[in-house]
This record gives C-alpha cells, sequence and structure tokens, in this order.
C-alpha cells in the first residue's frame, strides 16, 4: 500500500494567501466510482431484459446517489453473449470497488450478477455447440 498523506492540501496564491479548495474524501470518491459501475451494469441489465436484477441494482444506485437512477427504454438487444460478457466485467468492477469500501450489500449483489452471467455465457456456448 501507500503512505497516506497526513497535511491538509491548500493551494496559495501569490501574495502569500493561501486557499482552501474542497476535496472528496475517499469514501466519497468510492462511493461515486461504485456508482458509476452500477449504473452501467443497470444499463446493460436492462437492455437484457432482465427486470428483477435490474430492480435490485436500481435500488442499490438509489440508495449510493439518493435519487432514482435515469433509465433508457429498451432497445433492440445486441449480441447476448457480447451483453452478459460485458455485464460479467462491470460486476466484477463493482465487486472490487464494493469491497474497498466495505459495502457487503453491493458485494453481495455483484458477486450474485457475476454468477448469474458466467451461467448465462456458459449456457450460450453450449447451445452453440450443440
Amino acid at each position: 500500500m501507500y503512505e497516506p498523506i497526513r497535511t491538509k492540501p491548500v493551494v496559495q496564491r501569490r501574495g502569500g494567501a493561501t486557499v482552501d479548495y474542497p476535496h472528496s474524501s475517499r469514501g466519497e470518491a468510492l462511493g461515486i466510482q461504485l456508482a458509476g459501475h452500477l449504473t452501467a451494469l443497470l444499463a446493460v441489465t436492462d437492455e437484457l431484459g432482465l427486470d428483477e436484477a435490474a430492480a435490485q441494482i436500481a435500488a442499490q444506485v438509489t440508495r449510493l446517489y439518493g435519487a432514482q437512477p435515469a433509465r433508457a427504454p429498451r432497445g433492440p438487444v445486441g449480441s447476448a453473449a457480447a451483453l452478459h460478457q460485458r455485464a460479467h466485467d462491470l460486476a466484477a468492477r463493482a465487486l472490487l470497488v464494493a469491497a474497498s469500501r466495505a459495502d457487503t450489500t453491493v458485494a453481495i449483489l455483484a458477486a450474485e450478477r457475476m454468477d448469474a452471467h458466467a451461467a448465462a455465457l456458459e449456457s450460450l456456448d453450449l447451445a452453440g455447440a450443440l
């Protein structure tokens, strides 16, 4: 790991006056990053038409953002395998950030979504082999 910065960052202007700018904490930054990954996962989940999973993800995004996420209407579904792979990757990113943030609820949800998309990919591979 790294040694944390122990001094408060300030910017000095000409003339010696110091200006203190608001900085987000590490926890706030992780929360924003986690909400972003979940929002992207929600978009792919909506595109796949997985309504129950999308509702669970939307509830967590709402908890993190404090407002309902914007949701696009379902469009034409592209390649199901590509969408499931993208969703699996996004869930993995959300799991990593949730673990860093110690957000057990989102970590469990992300792990469940990873398992579901991995199973869907496997079934698509099996169906393609037949």
